[in-house]
């Protein structure tokens, strides 16, 4: 086979549908617009979000109060059995984290949570240590330090 020879599979390719060219086509006259009303005209039809002329859904629905979402904090999570990986007496850091591929990023700081065991003794620097992190890791006999 050659370059020149290559061609689309047959029912593969398919002409658009040319609306409005004639009865023939199936879709000619009115352009499967139907007969009058707004929809039927050029440039008819409503706004987005119009509802008939009831009270749209984003005038009901109300909108006040204070949201914390925007001002809350967001910390990278990692496991406490995340950390088995680094040698005894490494003293663990975000950046070290990052560096090793355990986080992406380190958003407002690193969380530490509790799941999984801990084997090594290591020094733990974070911003924030769940209960039973703190524990498995002061259990292996290592350091917790809030950062």
């Amino acid at each position: 086979m050659k370059l020149h020879e290559l061609q689309p599979v047959p029912g593969a390719k398919k002409a658009p549908a040319r609306k409005g060219r004639g009865p023939g086509s199936g879709n000619g006259k009115t352009a499967g617009r139907g007969h009058k009303g707004q929809n039927a005209r050029s440039g008819g039809g409503v706004r987005i979000g119009f509802e008939g002329g009831q009270m749209p859904i984003y005038r009901r629905m109300p909108k006040r109060g204070f949201n914390n979402k925007v001002f809350a904090k967001a910390y990278a999570e990692i496991n406490v059995s995340a950390l088995n990986m680094f040698e005894d007496g490494t003293v663990v850091n975000g950046e070290l984290l990052k560096k090793n591929g355990i986080t992406k990023k380190l958003y407002d700081g690193v969380s530490v949570l509790g799941h999984g065991e801990l084997t090594k003794k290591l020094t733990v620097q974070a911003a924030r240590f769940t209960k039973t992190a703190s524990q498995k890791i002061e259990a292996a006999g290592g350091k917790v330090e809030v950062v």
